[in-house]
Parts: C-alpha cells; structure tokens; sequence
C-alpha cells in the first residue's frame, strides 16, 4: 500500500496531480483509474456512443498530463479534472457534424419503460434533457446528478456564477414547456393544476 492510499481522497489526489506534474505516469494512471467511472458517468448523459465518451476521458487525461504543473490549487483536484472534461466535451460535440441532429428525439432508440412510474418520470426527464443546448444540460447534470454547488459549476465551466444561475432558470423553464408535451398532456395544463 503506497503512502498516499491512507490520506484523505482530496489530499490523495493533491499528492497524484503533484506527481502528475514531476512526470510520473504511474500516478496519472492512478488519477485516470480514479475518476474514469465518475467521468464517464458523466459524460454518457449526453452522448450514447461509448467511443465518444472514452476519447473525451483519453482526451481529458492527456490536458491533466499536459497541464498538471499549472494547477495552482484555486480549486479542488476534481472540480479542475471535471471541468477539463466539461471543456473537452463540450469542444468534441462541437467539433461532431452531426451533433445537432442527435439531439432529437427520433435518432435515439426507442428505450422499454419499466411500469413503475418512477421509471417512466426518469424516461420523461430524460427526452426533456435531451432537447435541452448542450450548456444547459450539462450545467444540471453538474448540479443535481454529481451534486456540485454554484460555485464549483462556475469553475467547472469558466463562467461566472451569475451565467451558471442562468442557465439552471433557462433550463429548468424550458422543461416546464417540454415535459408537459413529452407525457401526452398540453403545455398549459401545469399552469391549471398548479
């Protein structure tokens, strides 16, 4: 067991990045084996196809190496590996011609709905999702899947915390539109039960 195993997991990944940066591959494949699960978790919201998600992780990685002896700790290890993921992803969907036309509803498989109906609102939210911009999606995922506060999603991002509240308000407005049509029921319908 290597001395770095026994201290915190923020401390931990202080200590790999600090090796990262001296040159040691051993510790940024440590640092990759620990956040590969997280990000591809991450990533696999909003792109269906594995090889994306493992050539934005590759993609990801290769930026920490790069880069690891900039890290100033302004923030923690993970909120800067995240947000290099978030860049990474966001630059990979850009770069893809075909990325505008994925994001409809019709280029996704038809998925089987479990009976309960917290399967079925889980399937619902996520074609809502889906017709989200790329930015909003991302910014809630963040949020309310990997529990980030504002103030992280702003570093994540580079953006103020004013344009990340933005976000959250635009998106979450336009699912109250979306949703509604998405289950079978007219957009004003919420506004007379409500």
């Amino acid at each position: 067991m290597t001395p770095l195993a026994k201290n915190s997991p923020k401390e931990r990944d202080g200590a790999l990045l600090v090796a990262v940066a001296a040159g040691d591959r051993h510790a940024l494949e440590e640092l990759y084996l620990g956040y590969h699960r997280r990000l591809a978790r991450f990533l696999s919201r909003f792109t269906p196809r594995y090889e994306n998600v493992e050539e934005i992780i590759n993609d990801t990685f290769m930026v920490v190496w790069q880069n690891a002896k900039d890290f100033r700790s302004a923030s923690q290890v993970s909120t800067w590996i995240i947000g290099i993921a978030y860049r990474t992803a966001l630059k990979s969907f850009r770069r893809q011609k075909n990325h505008a036309g994925a994001q409809s509803l019709e280029d996704y498989p038809e998925q089987t709905v479990d009976p309960t109906v917290e399967a079925e609102v889980s399937d619902w939210l996520t074609h809502g999702l889906r017709l989200l911009p790329m930015e909003q999606r991302l910014t809630l995922e963040l949020a309310y899947n990997m529990g980030h506060s504002l103030e992280e999603i702003a570093a994540i991002t580079e953006c103020p915390v004013g344009t990340v509240k933005a976000r959250m308000f635009h998106a979450r407005e336009k699912l109250r539109q979306y949703l509604p049509n998405l289950g079978g029921t007219p957009s004003d319908m919420p506004a007379r039960l409500g």
